[in-house]
């Protein structure tokens, strides 16, 4: 929330040069407050993991935030019960009937085929053009990321020699960007996918910025100027043990694959993870929460 300070205070132009949320008490006086309403497009194939993951991020403000769950239309989803879905979901169709403070579009375990071959991309292309004018700001994770840049941008995934897998240094590139109030200079935070965005072909595109990158695991956190559109790479909201059950995963699937990357103690599987990216996590939703919260029309129909 916004600290509500004495107009003209000396601190204030400060303070929001930091990208702390200052509002004058003029503004706060007269301030309209609702429940913003946030609609997640939910492609992970376990859906009530996914839920948890993302309302417990969402979950951090003193702001009422009123959840939508959404689905693709046309995609048979073979690991999350019939019933569940039908009861707590809506399909892409309906999320299209108005406008949204926020929208979050999960990853998804497609990152191998081309973006034209996935079954859904024609109604997620849709979906992305109509946020554009129905959403204040969009929150893409992981697959959704590179889904996003390469439909808005024209910007390509690559395929990675070996899989980006464990949890992994970044460091911050605008300290005083209001998405990265409260980060360290240097955080942790999960990745799992098999391709990556290059930053040779994010840097000549003018709207957007990178805000946080690794060396290991490359371009974290892209966002464009206005916060409109936010893209992250890696997965901050996963559980404790949620890069293990994919190794476990993998390995009773007889995939090729490394353990997970600075993530068990002393590389033992049989050792339990220390959790070390969850104040982070927190902080990156609770700010695009705030974000939106600070920019969002108070009547939804206005957003632009």
């Amino acid at each position: 929330m916004p600290i509500n300070v004495q107009d003209g205070l000396p601190a204030i132009k400060q303070l929001e040069n930091e990208g702390i949320f200052v509002m004058p008490r003029n503004r706060a006086i007269h301030q309209e407050i609702r429940p913003l309403e946030i609609s997640i497009v939910n492609l992970m194939p376990e859906k009530p993991t996914t839920e948890k993951q993302l309302l417990a991020r969402l979950s951090n403000t003193p702001i009422q935030v009123n959840i939508s769950l959404f689905r693709p239309k046309n995609h048979k989803c073979k690991t999350t019960p019939k019933n569940h879905l039908d009861t707590f979901y809506k399909t892409f169709d309906e999320l299209l009937t108005q406008k949204y403070d926020g929208l979050i579009i999960t990853g998804a375990p497609v990152e191998k085929l081309e973006f034209e071959d996935v079954d859904y991309w024609p109604e997620l292309t849709k979906i992305m053009d109509w946020s554009k004018q129905n959403v204040f700001s969009v929150f893409h994770v992981c697959w959704a990321a590179q889904a996003g840049l390469y439909h808005h941008y024209g910007i390509g995934k690559h395929k990675l020699d070996a899989k980006c897998f464990g949890v992994y240094e970044h460091k911050v590139n605008d300290a005083n960007n209001p998405l990265l109030r409260g980060f360290d200079d240097v955080f942790l935070a999960p990745h799992s996918r098999h391709t990556t965005i290059r930053r040779k072909e994010i840097l000549p595109v003018k709207n957007l910025k990178i805000l946080a990158e690794s060396k290991k695991a490359g371009v974290y956190i892209i966002a464009s100027k206005d916060l409109r559109q936010i893209f992250v790479t890696g997965h901050s909201e996963y559980d404790p043990l949620t890069l293990h059950y994919e190794y476990i995963r993998d390995i009773g699937k007889g995939l090729p694959i490394s353990l997970p990357e600075n993530y068990y103690p002393k590389n033992n599987p049989k050792k339990k993870p220390q959790v070390s990216w969850r104040a982070h996590s927190n902080a990156l939703f609770t700010n695009w929460i705030n974000i939106v919260y600070q920019g969002t029309p108070f009547n939804r129909e206005d957003i632009l």
